[in-house]
């Protein structure tokens, strides 16, 4: 017993070294969030910056309704680079055969035909996808685009990078153009 004795005088010294290291510790973990805060929004904002943006996006994409057969999709092709960009070519899920067309007179009468050499987006520009204009179009359609309904589709540019986005299912009426089995010249 008296061994015990003799060391429980040093067991509360040591608790109390202790409590004044653990303590000392805290102290320091209060000033070194201030420290260290600074570097990690350094290193985010490095990060957000680092992103490149992509060479050809394609604005307010939507894909016409209907039910199998045909259907187009369109939008607004924008080239973020200082050099002219080629649409090639494209696919979707929906169609096994998709077309890049434009519409054009022929004889008096507006005709749907393939864009011979593609889309052609300028650097820093746009390129329109309208009715009655340039489209994607797709045959062979093998379900119903319903309003709202969500299509992806990958673009295809001549230096083989793709770009790919979704078409929003939207009603349209339209002009003189019709995307119908039949109707029209491809």
């Amino acid at each position: 017993m008296h061994s015990l004795r003799s060391r429980s005088p040093l067991l509360p010294a040591a608790a109390l070294a202790a409590a004044v290291l653990v303590s000392g510790c805290g102290g320091q973990s209060t000033t070194s969030p201030t420290t260290s805060a600074s570097p990690a929004a350094a290193v985010s904002t490095t990060v957000s910056t680092a992103a490149p943006s992509p060479a050809l996006t394609i604005t307010d994409p939507w894909i016409k309704t209907g039910g199998k057969g045909m259907t187009a999709a369109f939008g607004t092709l924008v080239n973020n680079t200082d050099a002219e960009l080629t649409v090639v070519s494209g696919a979707s899920p929906l169609s096994p055969m998709v077309e890049l067309h434009e519409v054009v007179d022929s004889g008096g009468k507006m005709v749907m035909r393939p864009k011979k050499g593609g889309f052609v987006v300028p650097a820093r520009g746009s390129h329109q996808l309208a009715p009655g204009g340039d489209h994607i179009m797709l045959m062979g359609v093998t379900g119903k685009v319903e309003p709202g309904a969500e299509v992806p589709f990958t673009l295809t540019l001549a230096d083989g990078s793709t770009v790919e986005f979704t078409a929003i299912g939207k009603d349209f009426a339209g002009g003189k153009e019709n995307y119908q089995p039949g109707e029209g010249k491809h």
